[in-house]
Order: structure tokens, then C-alpha cells, then sequence
């Protein structure tokens, strides 16, 4: 089960990244590049595995909920962050 699920979160990077690369074959409102790829592909995965190790390794409901919304939360503000820079950091570009 465990291995299954590793190649789940795989597959999901895998899907999640091919919608904008479908995309940019149809409209010019999508424009990653490289990098925005290998970004995007490492928060995924990051999180994903974030969220599997907390599956793992914690084994109280109540916290492994809230442990994994939190990761989801960070990913979220990191996400927005790049992508419209919603607190104006030099990490978004500002």
C-alpha cells in the first residue's frame, strides 16, 4: 500500500503539470517556461511526500489531519505567492 501510493503522488505531479503544458498548445494566456515547471514540479512533490510521511509516521487522526492542512496551507501561500506575489517579497519577483 505504501509503494502504491508513492506512485500515485507521483502520477498527480505527473497530471497536475501537464494541464499548463496542454494549455500553452491552445492559448498564449499560459506561458511557463523551464523553470516554472521544475518549480511547480518540486512543490508538489514536495508536499505530496510531506503529506505521505505524515501518513506514515503519525498515527493520531486529529493531528494527522491537522498536521497535513498545515502543509497544504504552507503550499497554498507559497503557491500564491509565486504566482501573483500576494505579499510583495523579493521572493515572488517584487
Amino acid at each position: 500500500m505504501k509503494n502504491k501510493r508513492l506512485l500515485i503522488i507521483l502520477a498527480t505531479v505527473l497530471i497536475l503539470l501537464l494541464i499548463p503544458l496542454v494549455a500553452m498548445q491552445f492559448t498564449n494566456e499560459v506561458d511557463w517556461n523551464i523553470f516554472d515547471f521544475t518549480i511547480m514540479g518540486i512543490l508538489l512533490l514536495g508536499t505530496g511526500l510531506l503529506i505521505e510521511l505524515v501518513l506514515r509516521k503519525v498515527k493520531d487522526g486529529i493531528n494527522r489531519i491537522l498536521i497535513s492542512v498545515i502543509v497544504l496551507l504552507v503550499f497554498f501561500l507559497v503557491w500564491a505567492e509565486l504566482a501573483v506575489g500576494i505579499f510583495g517579497s523579493p521572493f515572488a519577483g517584487s
